[in-house]
């Protein structure tokens, strides 16, 4: 295989998949994974692709939104594996405001069915999977946006203005040191703002992939945030930076 080749290929690998894994790309097209990074810095600095930590993904921009059905089945395993230490948090009797997202549907599905707790959200699927005999859920109303099926607009932002909640479990599309947490959609950063100012205590939960990104809006910066968990190991200086700015950081959680 020419080297042009080879690198249109990882591409195409990196694109199907979502992301692909250094080792992977190695075993998939039968070339040492020196000659795979070397390709993979190569084609980042063509702007074909992002390199992650051990690998490569997708080329993204800063206004690019997956939709929710898009992302319900990425990275499946770390979610679940991040709402399985989400939920050690709650607090029996707590008012829990769960944000739009697919990672906080895996939350919701943690849920102890036994604990006494008053859930609120912005999503109608997320109220649906809350929805027991023995806790209330509330809504926050608004207009539902197809793509990410998340209520916003001046119905659910006057929702937020006049609650208060306990414990917030938030989501986002990207996690930067510099940028804070971002998203894609200026209503829904508006929201998601909302949800940080009016919780008494904010559990950020977002898997590998959003790390080290960034996304159009800015909603809340890291030193906003009272816990971050997260799938995989951080890099020990990352790790560093946002433990300085107060956050408690729960990292590896996969095992």
């Amino acid at each position: 295989m020419l080297p042009a080749e080879r690198r249109r290929r990882i591409v195409e690998l990196v694109s199907e998949s979502d992301g692909r894994s250094v080792e992977a790309l190695a075993d998939g097209l039968d070339f040492s994974k020196a000659t795979i990074r070397r390709d993979l810095r190569e084609l980042e600095d063509r702007g074909l692709i992002e390199r992650s930590h051990g690998g490569a993904v997708p080329v993204t921009s800063v206004g690019r939104e997956r939709t929710f059905g898009e992302k319900e089945v990425q990275n499946l395993d770390a979610k679940r594996a991040i709402a399985q230490r989400a939920v050690d948090e709650l607090i029996e009797g707590q008012v829990v405001f769960f944000d739009a997202g697919t990672t906080t549907m895996q939350v919701a599905r943690q849920m102890p069915s036994d604990s006494n707790f008053l859930s609120v959200t912005n999503s109608p699927r997320l109220a649906i999977e809350l929805n027991d005999e023995e806790n209330e859920v509330k809504l926050t109303g608004g207009t539902l946006r197809r793509r990410t099926r998340a209520c916003v607009g001046p119905t659910a932002e006057a929702f937020m203005h006049r609650t208060n909640f306990d414990l917030l479990f938030l989501g986002t599309n990207a996690l930067d040191v510099e940028s804070g947490l971002t998203t894609p959609n200026e209503d829904e950063a508006r929201m998601k703002e909302l949800m940080v100012e009016k919780a008494g205590r904010v559990v950020l939960v977002a898997d590998h992939s959003k790390i080290g990104r960034r996304s159009f809006v800015q909603f809340a910066s890291l030193d906003d945030i009272d816990m971050f968990i997260t799938d995989r190991p951080l890099d020990p200086s990352l790790r560093d930076e946002i433990a300085n700015l107060g956050v408690e950081v729960v990292d590896g959680v996969v095992q």
